[in-house]
């Protein structure tokens, strides 16, 4: 079929389109994929780009990869960011670390780069490439089977198909975020900056990132950061960009590299490092340099209908504190594993309405804590900002429709629905030699019921207990945690181990209580004692109908 010398194809229904192959759509695509929907990912660009945007991982993000299967791969191609310098120019420095001992994982530093290729590697083991060079270019109608899409390909070829659901991992400039008039509203900082992959010759420890800086009265300070790159004395720098390289504001968004204009020179970014580094440290071999712009906006809302904003395409911020990719990613991983039980036909499709719910409230306070820092760059009395917050660590959904408390009398030492449910070492399985850790047995994509029972699981229990996981199949599984000595039930099918070394009592807290962590590790359900009360409104609005054995094990608990 043609038109106008143009090419139209017509494709049956896809499920799931993926609009962006960036570490936001690929973590998507391979969640969906993992969970057993097969996506279709596309991305206008013939290929990645090679700039190292982001670098930093967060210990949450690194969770989220365990559960994925890419984190060892992402560990051993990166760096551990170890603390930061802070230099006060006339003022000394000082170095602060990162304590991240109590969590599972420290903080990475992995180019952006490379985790696009870890992603798309990974992706591919589940049979799925990304369509390079196809572009999202319109919308049509939108129907009860799906909705009408229009892509066009780089050599003019166009296509039109139906997708049930179309989610845009496209970029602060999203295509897709216009299509479906959403509203992207915000501000942008006035000045530019410019960016560098460069080589310094110094004596700084390897892992360590180092910001100098000299504040200004009434503006923002004169600055030179360096972020450490898994290569040996490499780094992203970043500093405020001078005079001959300053532009008129960009329409749009107005946010991230600036790729259509020429970077700054090896010289422009030496005489910043002379002006503000001690000791006037050598910089070489610029492997590539851009300008960039920082605007502060947020998508008036994350859905519309059957399309779906993750990512840049939803929220933009500051760079502070490496937010952005795994903020993204991180929606990314919420939203697949809803997507694939409504598009499995498991769950209601009123499911998915929490995902705006939960991830829109995260994207709001990340612009406005990331935009306060930056205003506040430099005025931390010389120390570099706390980074619990930017962990993501302390990321929760309490308020969420689709979580439930049954046991607000539990004491403080037992998280909350809402909340990760945090990992717990040295757990014992009978007949194995070695200790597990709870994320070890949480990992996959199945929601996983945790009954903490510190005397031990009774026979009757299990039996219920094990009723109730065949009701829902391989979308429910069962985890026991019994205190140590404890005898094992006869009961096969559910895995249950001691808590040999009381770790998990001291996350989970020590009195007897039943837990539902979801696929994305965020606790759905909580109850006291041997009770499963509330237990069937969460699992109805995530795993719809209840069945015989549901109500039966539900029945006076």
């Amino acid at each position: 079929m043609t038109a106008g010398g143009r090419i139209f194809q017509k494709r049956a229904m896809e499920q799931a389109l993926v609009v962006g192959a960036g570490p936001v759509g690929l973590t998507l695509a391979a969640e969906l994929a993992r969970h057993g929907v097969r996506p279709r990912v596309i991305d206008r660009r013939a290929a990645p780009l090679p700039y190292c945007r982001a670098i930093g991982v967060t210990p949450r993000t690194l969770e989220v990869w365990e559960d994925m299967g890419v984190a060892r791969e992402a560990v051993d191609a990166g760096l551990w960011l170890e603390g930061m310098r802070s230099v006060m120019v006339g003022q000394g420095s000082r170095d602060s670390f990162h304590d991240y001992d109590d969590l599972p994982y420290g903080e990475l530093g992995l180019p952006q780069y490379e985790t696009e290729r870890l992603l798309e590697v990974h992706l591919a083991r589940f049979g799925v490439t990304v369509e390079r060079g196809v572009s999202l270019v319109g919308l049509g109608e939108e129907r009860a089977d799906g909705l009408e899409v229009h892509l066009e390909r780089a050599d003019g070829a166009a296509e039109t198909l139906r997708a049930a659901y179309v989610v845009g991992c496209d970029g602060a400039h999203s295509t897709l975020r216009h299509a479906l008039g959403i509203a992207f509203e915000g501000e942008a900082f006035p000045m530019l900056f410019m960016l560098g992959d460069l080589r310094i010759d110094w004596d700084l420890p390897r892992g360590m990132a180092l910001r100098a800086l000299r504040l200004v009265e009434d503006g923002p300070p004169d600055m030179f950061v360096a972020i450490p790159l898994p290569e040996r004395n490499r780094y992203r720098v970043s500093t405020l960009a001078p005079p001959e390289l300053e532009a008129k504001g960009q329409p749009g968004a107005g946010h991230g590299i600036q790729a259509e204009r020429d970077g700054p020179t090896l010289a422009q970014l030496q005489a910043v490092a002379n002006d503000l580094l001690p000791g006037r440290p050598t910089l070489g071999d610029l492997r590539w340099s851009s300008t960039f712009r920082i605007s502060m906006r947020l998508a008036e809302r994350y859905r519309r209908g059957r399309g779906f904003l993750a990512g840049d395409a939803a929220h933009i911020h500051p760079p502070t504190g490496g937010q952005g990719m795994n903020t993204g990613i991180q929606d990314a991983y919420n939203l697949a594993w809803k997507l694939a039980l409504v598009l499995r036909g498991t769950a209601p499709a009123t499911l998915l309405d929490s995902y705006e719910a939960e991830r829109r409230p995260v994207g709001a306070e990340v612009v406005e804590r990331t935009r306060a820092a930056s205003v506040g760059y430099g005025r931390e009395g010389g120390r570099a900002p706390h980074r619990l917050a930017d962990s993501q660590i302390l990321v929760a959904y309490r308020d969420s429709a689709w979580v439930r408390d049954a046991a607000p009398e539990l004491d403080d030492s037992a998280p909350r629905p809402g909340e990760r449910a945090p990992d717990a070492g040295g757990l014992r399985r009978h007949h194995l030699a070695f200790p597990l850790r709870l994320f070890e047995l949480l990992r996959g994509t199945a929601h996983v019921l945790l009954l903490h029972r510190p005397d031990g699981l009774g026979e009757t229990e299990a039996e219920a207990a094990l009723s109730l996981a065949a009701a829902y199949g391989e979308d429910l599984r069962l985890v026991a945690v019994t205190g140590a000595g404890a005898a094992p039930p006869a009961s096969s099918g559910l895995a249950v181990c001691e808590d040999a070394a009381g770790a998990f009592a001291a996350a989970y807290g020590a009195a007897p209580a039943s837990f539902l962590v979801r696929p994305d590790g965020h606790l759905a359900w909580r109850a006291a004692g041997e009770s499963l009360a509330g237990l069937a409104d969460v699992l109805q609005g995530t795993l719809g109908g209840l069945g015989h054995a549901l109500a039966q094990a539900t029945q006076g608990r």
